[in-house]
Formats: structure tokens, sequence, C-alpha cells
């Protein structure tokens, strides 16, 4: 019988964390070690309570380096850490002998990737990441379908994507634009993803609007024409939702709607399965995403340049958005 895979976690204590512990538990591995600055991490209890914890990389490290000497080394090592540390905390893992799961975004700069890739090939272990919306079934379809059509026709798609954030938020590492990358980064590029991986390469980038709550422009691809919407503001989320909603996600193609709300929670324990399976997304898949945020995250602000999304024009007219920088 194959013996279990030995886990290591760090970021236990993030919002994203618990699905990786749940994903580690239905494949099979075992979590030896967690780690991270806070330690509220009492979930690790349902899933791992034997595991070793650690405030403090330095003994972190020193672990999984005993580990690895005394003959039970760590084989994969999960990252969910805030975004500007996950290219180190992969590095770390590929230097300790072990592959890696990592968060989305993977790195926040393309040049990033080139770094790993060869780290990749000094160590010979492999890094991976997690792109849930590729394994979406509903979103295969769409992609099949698109590929099917021997027309090969530009389809125009919206994407509005409303997830309300409290003040926390902006105080977080994540309303840091050079630790989270910005809005787009932080909550988007498992959609520029998508979209890649669905309409083809990105062939143009046009931002109408960028602010620490909200992003707003316009992708060509080679087989789409998106307008696209992202905001954390609870002011963005339409009139037309229902009362007291505080979270819209909407992909339309065409002018109707693509149903893709049901099984976000299990794409996790799909990710690890592939992973384990061989099949998991190699550093070069990820690259399209990166670059897309990278752009976006740089380029110039265009208003009237490329198609705007229907929401754009209430936060650009809201005078009274922000008190001294901040969202209101």
């Amino acid at each position: 019988m194959e013996k279990s895979k030995n886990f290591a976690l760090i970021g236990a204590a993030g919002y994203i964390a618990p699905r990786h512990l749940i994903a580690i538990k239905e494949v099979g591995g075992d979590l030896k070690a967690a780690i991270d600055t806070s330690d509220s991490v009492g979930i690790m209890d349902s899933h791992f309570p034997k595991a070793r914890f650690f405030t403090e990389f330095e003994r972190f490290d020193r672990y999984v380096d005993r580990s690895r000497r005394q003959g039970d080394p760590i084989d994969i090592v999960s990252i969910c850490s805030p975004n500007y540390l996950h290219d180190a905390h992969v590095r770390f893992a590929l230097r300790s002998g072990a592959d890696v799961i990592c968060e989305k975004p993977l790195v926040l700069n393309p040049w990033n990737i080139d770094g790993l890739a060869e780290m990749e090939r000094d160590t010979g272990k492999k890094v991976h990441t997690i792109l849930q919306l590729r394994l979406h079934p509903a979103i295969i379809a769409l992609r099949d379908a698109v590929l099917a059509d021997k027309s090969k026709r530009v389809h125009d798609v919206d994407l509005s994507y409303i997830t309300s954030r409290g003040n926390w938020y902006y105080t977080s590492w994540k309303g840091d634009d050079a630790k989270s990358g910005g809005i787009a980064t932080n909550i988007g590029v498992h959609f520029y993803d998508m979209l890649s991986f669905v309409f083809g390469k990105l062939q143009k980038v046009v931002v109408h609007h960028r602010a620490m709550d909200c992003a707003a422009g316009y992708l060509e691809y080679l087989r789409a024409r998106v307008r696209w919407f992202l905001s954390i503001n609870v002011r963005d989320v339409p009139e037309s939702a229902a009362k007291n909603q505080r979270t819209c996600r909407s992909i339309t193609m065409d002018g109707k709607e693509i149903e893709f709300s049901e099984g976000f929670t299990e794409l996790h324990n799909v990710s690890y399965r592939e992973i384990m399976a061989g099949r998991g997304f190699a550093l070069e898949e990820v690259r399209p995403s990166i670059e897309t945020v990278s752009q976006i995250r740089t380029a110039p602000i265009e208003l009237h340049k490329g198609e705007q999304h229907p929401f754009l024009p209430r936060v650009i007219g809201d005078n009274n958005r922000y008190v001294h920088g901040w969202p209101i």
C-alpha cells in the first residue's frame, strides 16, 4: 500500500486555508506541520489535531529540515500565505525538497515565474497552483462549445464580480497594492485565467477605472470582447439584487447568463485530486493570468477607449465615494 503523502501548510490562519485542510484530508494526506504568524488556527483540530504548529518561520524551517534528514520528509507544501509572500514560500518549499500547491495568484509578476521554472529544473520538484474555475463543469462545457464553433465567432462577454468586504480589508495586507497586487489581482485573477482558458490568447488590455475598492476595464481575447467590473464595495451591488445582498457574481455571453454558481466549495478537493493524479496545472499555464493582472496594474487609465461596463458610470459619478483616500 502506498504511503500517504506528508504535507506542510503555510498560512494556516487565512481565509482559504480550511479548504486546503479539507482537500489534504480528502486525498488521504497527512498534515505534519503548519505555520502562521497568527495563532487563530483552531480549525486544525477538526482535521489534523496532531499536526505541529509554528508561529515563527525559523522553527518551522528547522522542523521541515529535520524531518528530511531523519528520512520522513515533507512531500508537499501547501501555500495560503499573503500574495506577496507566495514566491518566497514556493522557493523555500522547492529548496526543502518538496513539491508545491500554491493558492492563486501564484506570483504577482510574470518574471517571477521564470525564476520558479529555473528552480523546478534545479530541484526536480514541481509547482502547482489552484486554477479551480478550469475544473468547473459549466466552464469546461463553455470552453468546449467555443472551441467547437467552426465559425470562430468573437463573443461579447460581461464579467461582473462584487464581493463586499468590511473596513478590515483596507487595514489588512489585502488593502496594500504592493502586497496584494491590487483588487484585480486579489479577487479577479481566477476570472482572468478562466477567460483565457475559454476564449484564447489575450490581445488587448484597457483599464477604465482603478481604485482600492473597485476596478473596471475592457479586454479583447481571440474569441471574446470582455467588459469587466470588480468591486469590494457594497455600494456597487446593483439595485436589482435582492435586499441586503452583499455579493453579485455574473458572467454573460452574448446576452445570456452563464450559470456556474454551484459547485465552488468542492473545487479545491478536485484540484488536489488532479494534482495527486499528475494532472496539476504547471507554471506556464499560470502565465496568461499573471500577465493580465500585471498589465491591468500598470496600464494607463483610458476611460473612453474600448467599451465600458454598464456598472461603471455610477461609480465614476459618485463624488463622495472617498474620504481621505478611504472608501466610505
